[in-house]
């Protein structure tokens, strides 16, 4: 980045790679999922470890799935469930 440049010129400019593109959309959806899933948890009134208790998913899948790391639908279909949600995918 360069010294006079800001934070949203050059993140357009590094979209314009599309590898870089294919991995930031891939990261912010992991975030995306990541807020998500903490924000239910946290309104259930639930610790990582009840939440897998619940749904029969590791407590440490929890954890890696809130820290961004990759996960299963399988995995978050239960997790969604034990919150009395369901998984909802689009592409758009």
């Amino acid at each position: 980045m360069a010294e006079n440049e800001n934070l949203e010129d050059y993140l357009k400019k590094q979209l314009q790679n599309g590898q870089f593109k294919q991995y930031f959309e891939n990261e912010t959806t992991k975030l995306e999922i990541a807020i998500s899933l903490t924000k239910l948890r946290t309104q259930a009134g639930l610790t990582q470890s009840e939440l897998a208790s619940i749904s029969k998913v590791p407590q440490s899948t929890i954890a890696e799935i809130e820290s961004g790391k990759n996960s299963s639908i399988d995995s978050l279909s239960k997790i969604a469930s034990a919150l009395g949600k369901k998984v909802n995918i689009n592409f758009s």
